[in-house]
Parts: C-alpha cells; sequence; structure tokens
C-alpha cells in the first residue's frame, strides 16, 4: 500500500484547522466505520485516506441503529488525538446536496457527533477537504469503555440496522479488503469470532 504523509501530526493538524476555516463546502467524505462499506449516496471517486488528530474508537453509545434505550449498543467515532485510516469519497457535484442533507439526517441526530472539515492525505498523495462525523465530547452518548465492555455490547445488543456485532465485524473486514489492519478493530474482531459472531 502506498505510504501516508510522514509530517509530524502537528503540521497536518494545523493544515486541517485552516482548510476548516477556509468556508467553502468540501466535496470529499471521509468514512471510517460503516461509511466504509455504506455510504448511501453517490460518489465519482473513493479511495483510502489518513486524517491526523483524530483515531477510531467504540465511544459512542447507540441507542437506535445497534441498540436500544434499554440495552444500548456501541458504534465508532472519531475521537481525539493519533490519526486514522478511512476511505475518502468525492461527491458529484450534481448530487452533492442531496448527499450531505442525507449524511447530516444519518449522522447528526441526537447530537453526537460534531460535523468538521478535515484535511485528509489520499494514498496517491493528494491532500483534500474532508467532510467527517466527530465524536462530541459534550453528548451523553459519548464513552469511554474497556475492551470487555466493548465486546460485551457488540454480542449482544441488536437495533434498527441490525445486529451492533456485525457492524463491527463488517467494518474490521472492509479495512482488511483494503490492506488496512486496525489493532483495535482487530482485536474487538476476533473476540467476535471466538464467541461465534461472525
Amino acid at each position: 500500500m502506498t505510504s501516508f504523509d510522514s509530517r509530524p501530526a502537528s503540521a497536518a493538524i494545523a493544515e486541517a484547522a485552516e482548510a476548516a476555516d477556509a468556508g467553502a463546502p468540501p466535496d470529499w467524505v471521509f468514512g471510517y466505520g460503516s461509511l466504509i462499506w455504506d455510504p448511501g449516496f453517490d460518489f465519482r471517486e473513493s479511495g483510502l485516506a489518513r486524517v491526523h488528530g483524530y483515531h477510531r474508537a467504540f465511544c459512542i453509545r447507540s441507542t437506535r441503529y445497534r441498540g436500544t434505550p434499554e440495552r444500548p449498543g456501541v458504534v465508532l467515532g472519531l475521537d481525539r488525538g493519533g490519526s486514522c485510516i478511512g476511505m475518502a469519497f468525492r461527491l458529484r457535484p450534481e448530487s452533492r446536496r442531496a448527499a450531505v442533507d442525507a449524511l447530516y439526517e444519518r449522522e447528526m441526530t441526537g447530537g453526537v457527533y460534531v460535523a468538521r472539515t478535515l484535511s485528509a492525505m489520499l494514498v496517491d498523495g493528494r491532500r483534500v477537504r474532508a467532510l467527517a462525523f466527530v465524536a462530541n465530547h459534550d453528548s451523553p452518548s459519548y464513552q469511554r469503555l474497556t475492551d470487555d465492555e466493548i465486546v460485551e455490547r457488540l454480542t449482544s445488543c441488536c437495533g434498527q440496522r441490525g445486529p451492533n456485532r456485525e457492524y463491527a465485524v463488517r467494518t474490521w473486514r472492509s479495512l482488511a479488503e483494503h490492506g488496512v489492519h486496525c489493532p483495535h478493530l482487530g482485536r474487538v474482531g476476533r473476540r467476535l469470532l471466538a464467541a461465534g459472531c461472525g
């Protein structure tokens, strides 16, 4: 796989902040969880990308899509620190507004995420501005869990979009198919498979 930007993370973070303040709407979307395998919008181009300043974490309580209020599941968010490899999708100009509206309806209900424009480095060396949904630390749904707690929720919870374990395993396998090996997802995924949650 082509290597990503090797500059210090602080330089990339500063550029991301500058891009976020530029004002022009982004043409790209950065996906790090279910958007990787279920974007739900039209796009003209996609590829692996890395963002700095955030990492992928099971840190969002799900009481709708992958759990219920009585039995909350857990889904991924971009949390502060580190970096994250995911998929960048370039939107089609003619359907961009509809795509962004659909993403806001899907991701912004309940205030669990904050929409940010981040600087993302594609594997071919291009740097693009991408819309991403970052974990909202002020939301009651933001939480830090141990691996044991994460696996317990993934194993036992289910919501409108199906079993919580399916969300985790599909994200893990989709990244692996693109040559990306996320240690945290791998640990959780292997435990789910060992428990018979394929």
